[in-house]
């Protein structure tokens, strides 16, 4: 676990969780809100309930531009919420300087993946996620390599990192969060 400028952010009324697809950011995003008794919200479920259409379709109809414009005033409606958690989408820390607001509003965590831990997440899930959905295994695994070295500098200015591999209920314990 790396921890930066954590002792700003102790008790934090916002947790944005970042990382690539597959990472786990919904579901320990979740397991952490039930535990320190958070409001759990996805970003990517958030947007398809505001705009009545699933991602994909929002991406293949209005496009990626579209897309990240609507994920960035979803992510600013979280401004005047308290006592949440929020799994953001794969590319939410990379657009629109999400990830200095991030930032600047609540406390930043990156789930850190290997390309191998992505992969073996997301290929059985393609038809769900508009980047990958037409890739065969080869290509996924290219995609995903050079997706996260383009999202890693976005990433890395997250507050907290943990490892996708070994995480587990107390791995948000740097944020000194109270019960």
């Amino acid at each position: 676990m790396s921890i930066s400028n954590i002792h700003a952010t102790s008790n934090p009324d916002k947790i944005f969780i970042n990382g690539f697809m597959g990472s786990g950011k919904s579901y320990w995003g979740k397991i952490w809100a039930l535990q320190y008794g958070y409001f759990f919200y996805d970003l990517d479920e958030v947007i398809e309930t505001s705009e009545g259409k699933s991602i994909a379709t929002i991406f293949e109809k209005l496009g990626e531009e579209y897309f990240r414009r609507i994920e960035t005033q979803a992510l600013h409606s979280f401004s005047q919420k308290n006592n949440c958690i929020i799994a953001c989408g794969g590319g939410a820390a990379c657009f629109n300087n999400n990830i200095d607001w991030m930032n600047t509003h609540g406390a930043t965590v990156y789930i850190e993946a290997s390309p191998q831990y992505i992969l073996s997440r997301v290929k059985e899930e393609k038809g769900k996620r508009p980047l990958i959905n037409k890739l065969n295994e080869a290509e996924l695994i290219f995609f995903i390599e050079q997706k996260l070295k383009e999202r890693i500098p976005f990433y890395n200015q997250a507050k907290l990192t943990v490892q996708a591999e070994s995480l587990d209920s107390n791995s948000l314990s740097a944020f000194n969060l109270k019960r």
